[in-house]
């Protein structure tokens, strides 16, 4: 298929899946996040990429936050939230990490695209993006024209992405005051 073609038929397929995602929900997330003494993501893979995308966001809001895996992490403990993404909601480590932030007394926030998955579980709050992917091994009637988890990772972004200017919002912060807190080390 040409550029255009292709182009709208994404736009189209990351609009539908959005159409389907609870703003209720969201909005609980964003109130969760914001309430949180420190915020702790993790995800893997593509997803890992996504929600690290939205720890720099939280990071220029102000907002304490830890990327899971980095050498300066803290230690997760009462009033943190760990947020974390993962399509299937089965990925074994994320998981595992989100079982020990509860054990840690941290509560858990989980994007993902089964609401009925180990880590949908475990949730204290959840978001559910309803994008096909064919690598959770469940039987899902949609599909999408995307390779892999690319219409979950791209819809997980615009999800972060809306859920940054709801916080700036709740928050009271201007684009411009969060621009004093972009790295200057470049």
């Amino acid at each position: 298929m040409p550029f255009r073609e292709d182009e709208k038929a994404v736009l189209k397929e990351v609009g539908q899946t959005l159409d389907r995602v609870d703003p209720a929900a969201v909005e609980q997330m964003v109130q969760f996040l914001a309430q949180a003494e420190s915020v702790f993501v993790a995800g893997a893979g593509r997803s890992g990429l996504m929600i690290r995308s939205f720890a720099m966001r939280l990071a220029h809001l102000g907002l304490s936050v830890q990327v899971v895996g980095e050498v300066t992490t803290r230690g997760i403990g009462h009033g943190d939230v760990l947020l974390v993404a993962s399509g299937s909601g089965e990925t074994r480590g994320i998981v595992a990490m989100a079982q020990s932030a509860i054990e840690n007394g941290a509560k858990v926030g989980v994007i993902t695209i089964f609401p009925e998955s180990s880590l949908a579980k475990l949730a204290g709050r959840l978001v559910v993006v309803p994008a096909p992917t064919p690598k959770s091994g469940r039987q899902n009637p949609e599909t999408s024209i995307q390779p892999m988890g690319t219409l979950f990772e791209q819809s997980l972004l615009v999800t972060l992405d809306v859920m940054v200017m709801m916080l700036m919002e709740k928050l009271g912060k201007t684009s411009e005051q969060m621009f004093r807190l972009h790295a200057n080390l470049e």
